[in-house]
């Protein structure tokens, strides 16, 4: 994968200043990805399954308070 090896060549000549701006890009676009899939899965019922042992739960007086 060359454009792969190329990024991490680039990635490794970065200041660390450059580092520092590209890991906070780099984690904001992860965590936006992340939470597309959070709501797709919420959106198509992949887990529903969670609301229903939370619900059970509390039915159940097993909630803890955090």
């Amino acid at each position: 994968m060359a454009g792969l090896e190329e990024l991490e060549k680039t990635i490794s000549s970065l200041t660390d200043e450059e580092y520092r701006q590209f890991r906070h890009w780099f984690l904001e676009r992860d965590w936006a990805r992340w939470d597309r899939q959070i709501i797709e899965d919420v959106r198509t019922g992949k887990l529903d399954f969670l609301f229903k042992e939370a619900l059970d739960a509390k039915k159940q007086n097993k909630l803890m308070d955090l």
